[in-house]
């Protein structure tokens, strides 16, 4: 396989460059589902409910006492989630299942 950032033939089982580092595969069905997070953030999202889901708890126990930030926090985490920059508690991107 080879790295469409610099070109370099890696195994084809590796998931990161050996070169420049570049991520060569998405995971394989790990980290928490991207539409289920964007459903949970559109309906219950001034619960905190898509960041227990993804594994934020603190924050989703900031987000029930307050409401959301009074709607803009959840505003703001649905318009990431929607983009793809939102990311669960190990850091790990939102898997778009086909």
């Amino acid at each position: 396989m080879y790295c469409k950032q610099c070109g370099t033939e890696n195994a084809d089982n590796a998931t990161y460059c050996v070169s420049c580092g570049n991520k060569l595969k998405e995971g394989t069905g790990q980290g928490y589902d991207w539409l289920t997070t964007l459903l949970l953030c559109f309906f219950l999202g001034g619960f905190g409910v898509h960041r227990f889901y993804t594994g934020h708890t603190l924050l989703g126990v900031l987000m029930v006492l307050t409401l959301g930030g009074c709607g803009i926090w959840t505003i703001i985490d649905f318009i990431m989630i929607a983009v793809g920059n939102f990311k669960d508690a190990k850091g790990r991107a939102l898997v778009k299942k086909n």
